[in-house]
């Protein structure tokens, strides 16, 4: 017999699923591909201007500030082709008319209906001595994105925005260079042409002895993404179902298993990745781009990327207590849980609300000390808020993908 729940408002259990295993931002939906006019203001100098990064859960953020306002916290998103702003952002630097090259677009809302996003444009933006003037961008709400993350995020700059630049997203020293396109110096390591249009940086890759095209993508935070009807993998163990993910569009389950070949990127060796099934084009996120300091050039429609060593990436097995997590403040709302884990096996259900982890409130735990403890930790004790009362449940962690 199951034991008695808290249940929170119909609204909140209907809310954005953003994952603990990472919220990938599509520009799903965009039928076509905006246009873009606005004008890039960098220094007259051949160095790069570099500003500090954070990574979180292998996001790539930058904080900035200008004019007195601030600071501001941007997603780096090379997989988006548009650039989203905060409510609070466009009212500092977007005028009132809505930009008339910039389509509303429909997205999924937080009480699971649907809303649209307003294009504004917005005067002026900011990353260290770079500024972008005149920018078309979408505005979105990022309240719970930043109660995910634990982070103010004001906006998600999308790969457009960086047009007239070479671009370095340098994540070994958490750092991220704008060099103006025209100045440029050649691209250092190993150098690769952008494929297709060049609006993505979609490069060259090779999986066993295959041939593959990849985007890079920033905002994603998982290793390879593969879909099976364009391009069949080889697997070394059936696919299963995973977390559930959430999209502007919807949420998903994801679908992961360990690949049976090694992926080549860039002259480097991953050996056998987890890979995720989906029915959008193959693109690699945060899991393996980490490893690199990359460089891109949409001028001249080129890519670099260098890594110190040459030594083969192995990929460690993916550990789970089976629980899907979103976080809020004061606690954390399980989204959903894997079929047949620990976690389903001890009764939880989507919608519990966990309020402590390990004995410790969860205001204490960022994303990346959780996924840490999970990854290390033989069980995970969570206490869950049942009514007024409070239990805790012992759940052991298992290799989700061996």
């Amino acid at each position: 017999m199951k034991r008695p729940r808290h249940r929170p408002p119909a609204g909140l259990l209907r809310a954005f699923g953003l994952l603990v295993s990472g919220f990938c931002l599509l520009a799903t939906g965009c039928t076509t591909r905006p246009a873009v006019s606005h004008r890039t203001v960098l220094p007259e100098q051949a160095t790069a201007v570099t500003i500090p990064a954070e990574i979180v859960d292998g996001q790539f953020f930058v904080v900035t500030r200008w004019d007195g306002l601030g600071p501001w916290r941007f997603l780096v998103d090379t997989g988006s082709t548009v650039t989203l702003v905060s409510p609070e952002f466009a009212h500092a630097y977007a005028g009132d008319e809505p930009a008339a090259d910039m389509a509303t677009v429909r997205v999924r809302s937080a009480d699971g209906g649907s809303a649209h996003l307003p294009g504004v444009r917005v005067r002026s933006l900011a990353l260290g001595a770079a500024r972008f003037e005149n920018v078309t961008a979408l505005v979105y709400d990022f309240d719970e994105l930043s109660a995910h993350y634990g982070l103010k995020i004001d906006g998600l700059l999308g790969y457009t925005l960086f047009r007239d630049t070479v671009l370095t997203l340098d994540y070994p020293h958490a750092q991220l260079g704008l060099v103006p396109a025209v100045s440029a110096p050649a691209l250092p390591g190993r150098v690769l042409p952008l494929l297709g249009d060049w609006s993505r940086p979609v490069v060259a890759a090779q999986l066993g002895d295959r041939p593959l095209a990849v985007l890079l993508d920033t905002g994603s935070s998982g290793a390879l993404r593969l879909n099976p009807g364009i391009f069949p993998p080889r697997l070394a163990a059936p696919a299963r179902p995973g977390a559930t993910v959430a999209t502007l569009t919807g949420d998903r389950q994801q679908e992961i298993g360990r690949l049976a070949d090694d992926f080549v990127l860039g002259g480097r060796t991953f050996t056998r990745p987890v890979v995720e099934l989906t029915d959008q084009p193959a693109a690699v996120g945060s899991e393996v781009l980490r490893h690199f300091r990359i460089t891109l050039d949409a001028e001249r429609g080129l890519a670099s990327l260098i890594r110190d060593g040459d030594d083969p990436i192995g990929s460690d097995p993916l550990r789970s207590t089976g629980i899907s997590l979103r976080r809020f403040p004061a606690y954390w709302r399980v989204v959903s849980i894997v079929a047949g884990s620990p976690a389903d096996d001890a009764g939880l259900e989507s919608g519990d609300l966990i309020t402590r982890i390990n004995g410790e409130r969860v205001e204490k735990w960022g994303l990346d000390r959780y996924e840490a403890l999970v990854r290390a930790a033989p069980a995970v004790d969570f206490t869950l808020l049942n009514g007024r009362t409070e239990t805790t449940e012992h759940i052991p962690t298992f290799p989700l993908v061996p």
